[in-house]
C-alpha cells in the first residue's frame, strides 16, 4: 500500500519533499558514524527514492515479501544508505539501527542483501547485475499474470556495463511493460565525470533503439518525478526508461557535483555544515 493515497496535491509535494529531507539527514549520519560508505550517489537518488517508497509502490511493511508488492532493485548498490533510510523511515525495521551501517554482524552492509534485511528485494553490488535481476523479477511477473511492477535505480556510469544492454534488449523482447528503469544521471563516478570516463549520450536514444519508452525528468523536482513515474506505469507494450538529471551530493553544498564525495565519509565539522545544508538539520 501507498503511503500518500489520501492526500491532497499541495499537501502529497509536501510530504514528499519532508521525506526526502528525512532520508538525506539519515544519509549523512549514517555515513558520517560509520565513517565509510557513499554520500553523493545516495543525496542525487533521495527525491527518487521518496517517491517510490512513499507513494508510488504498493508495498506493505508489515507484509515484507507480500506476493503483490511492487519491486525494487537498487542496482547500483552501494547507495544503499538512500534504500535504507527509506525502509527503516517505512518502517520495515527499527530508525535506531541505521546507526549500524557497515559494522561487523550489522544487516547494513556495504550493498544490501536481501536475505539479511526485510524489504530488501535483490543483493546487488556488482554494478549491472542488479538491473539483470529486475528484468528476471519482471518477466516472472508476465508469466504469472501478476500484477506488480518492478522498478531499478541504476547510475550512469552502471550504463558502462554490457549486462545492462543484454538486460535491455531481454526486457524488450518480452514486452516488459511492468518493469521501470530509473537512470540517476548525476554525470560522477569514482574515478570522474562520467562522460568522460566513457561517453555514454545519447542515452535516450540508445535505450529507444531497444524498444524502450523513454521518459526524462529534473530528479529533484518532486512534482516532475511523480507524474513521470505515473506516466511509466501506463501500459505502453514495452519497458520503461525515466532518465533523471540529479546532481550528485544533492542537498549538502560542499558535495554538490564533487566526484570525490563519491565515496567519502564527512568528518565532524563537515558533518556539522551537512545537517545544518539540510532543512531541519540532523539528530
Amino acid at each position: 500500500m501507498t503511503a500518500n493515497t489520501q492526500a491532497k496535491p499541495g499537501e502529497r509535494l509536501r510530504a514528499l519533499k519532508g521525506h526526502a529531507q528525512d532520508l538525506r539527514r539519515a544519509i549523512v549520519s549514517m555515513v558520517h558514524t560509520a565513517q565509510s560508505g557513499h554520500c553523493g550517489g545516495s543525496l542525487s537518488a533521495a527525491d527518487i527514492v521518496s517517491a517510490l517508497y512513499f507513494d508510488i509502490m504498493n508495498i506493505d511493511p508489515s507484509q515484507p515479501r507480500m506476493p503483490g508488492r511492487d519491486r525494487f532493485v537498487l542496482s547500483k548498490g552501494h547507495a544503499c544508505p538512500v534504500l535504507y533510510g527509506a525502509l527503516a523511515l517505512r518502517g520495515y525495521f527499527p530508525v535506531d539501527e541505521l546507526s549500524t551501517l557497515r559494522k561487523n554482524d550489522s544487516r547494513l552492509q556495504g550493498h544490501p542483501v536481501s536475505t539479511y534485511l526485510p524489504g530488501v528485494d535483490a543483493t546487488a553490488g556488482s554494478l549491472g547485475l542488479g538491473f539483470a535481476q529486475a528484468v528476471g523479477m519482471a518477466l516472472e511477473g508476465r508469466m504469472l499474470k501478476a500484477p506488480y511492477f518492478v522498478y531499478a535505480l541504476l547510475g550512469d556510469g552502471e550504463l558502462n556495463e554490457g549486462v545492462v544492454w543484454e538486460a535491455a534488449s531481454t526486457a524488450s523482447k518480452f514486452g516488459l511493460e511492468r518493469l521501470i528503469a530509473i537512470v540517476d544521471r548525476n554525470n560522477l563516478q569514482n574515478d570522474g565525470k562520467a562522460d568522460d570516463i566513457m561517453p555514454m549520450e545519447p542515452i535516450d536514444k540508445k535505450f529507444e533503439a531497444f524498444n524502450w519508452r523513454v521518459l526524462a525528468v529534473d530528479g529533484h523536482d518532486m512534482a516532475a518525478v511523480l507524474a513521470a513515474l505515473e506516466e511509466a506505469r501506463k501500459p505502453a507494450g514495452k519497458p520503461t526508461c525515466i532518465i533523471a538529471r540529479t546532481i550528485k551530493g544533492k542537498g549538502v553544498s560542499f558535495m554538490e557535483d564533487k566526484r570525490e564525495w563519491h565515496g567519502k565519509p564527512p568528518s565532524d565539522d563537515e558533518y556539522g555544515i551537512a545537517c545544518k545544508d539540510i532543512e531541519g538539520g540532523c539528530v
